[in-house]
């Protein structure tokens, strides 16, 4: 883990899509069989969580990956690190999907 100003991080790495209803639920299968079976190669990876909800405008999905660290998530995304890492096939069942993610330290879980 990364360890500074005394204490040591869990890094969140924050992504968020829009789909249909339709393709939401396609999205979902996607990312249990494909997505998680990648991270779960990558060491420094501890986990993750799929959110979503239902709106007037379609679905919204937020993916959120556990990382012990920013080498880690450099080791599955790249060195441009904020970039998102988004499989052809996952691209084609969204609407819309940030192209850039946001990585936070875990204060509190």
């Amino acid at each position: 883990m990364e360890c500074g100003r005394g204490h040591c991080a869990v890094i969140a790495r924050c992504w968020s899509a829009t789909a249909t209803l339709e393709q939401a639920h396609a999205y979902v299968h996607h990312f249990k069989s494909a997505v998680v079976a990648e991270l779960k190669r990558v060491q420094g990876y501890q986990g993750g969580q799929l959110l979503q909800r239902e709106g007037a405008n379609g679905v919204e999905i937020v993916v959120i990956t556990f990382w012990d660290s920013l080498n880690s998530i450099e080791s599955f995304a790249g060195h441009d690190i904020e970039h998102a890492v988004v499989a052809e096939e996952a691209a084609m069942l969204l609407n819309t999907f940030d192209r850039r993610v946001k990585h936070y330290e875990v204060i509190l879980g």
